[in-house]
């Protein structure tokens, strides 16, 4: 079974995180789907507008700040990630809680360094 990662708060402009992560993701054939606020492919990986069902995703990597957050609280959750990975940036006491509650692994990191030291 193949491991899946959502980046949430995917963007298309070349000069964000969330599209480095994406690129990096595939470079390092790691199986990812995006979700954001423009539709558009990065590195062959559509950029989805509108919230899927997801099925076995491994991890949510979020580049959204907390405020943006709130109104995904419940999707997320409801993917039942293994974990969610909070980019620099994104930290929300209040959704780590939530997750918390249900018991899902959340931490405070960044994709990119992970990916980069092998860590991911």
């Amino acid at each position: 079974m193949n491991k899946i990662t959502l980046v949430f708060g995917a963007s298309i402009k070349p000069n964000r995180y969330s599209n480095y992560a994406i690129q990096r993701l595939v470079a390092n054939n790691i199986k990812t789907v995006a979700f954001g606020r423009h539709k558009g492919v990065v590195s062959g990986i559509e950029i989805d507008i509108e919230l899927q069902a997801f099925e076995r995703i491994h991890t949510v990597t979020l580049y959204l700040n907390p405020n943006s957050q709130k109104e995904y609280y419940d999707y997320i959750v409801s993917l039942k990630p293994e974990r969610v990975i909070f980019n620099p940036g994104t930290e929300n006491p209040e959704f780590f809680s939530i997750l918390k509650e249900n018991n899902i692994f959340y931490e405070e990191a960044c994709t990119l360094v992970l990916l980069s030291t092998n860590q991911y």
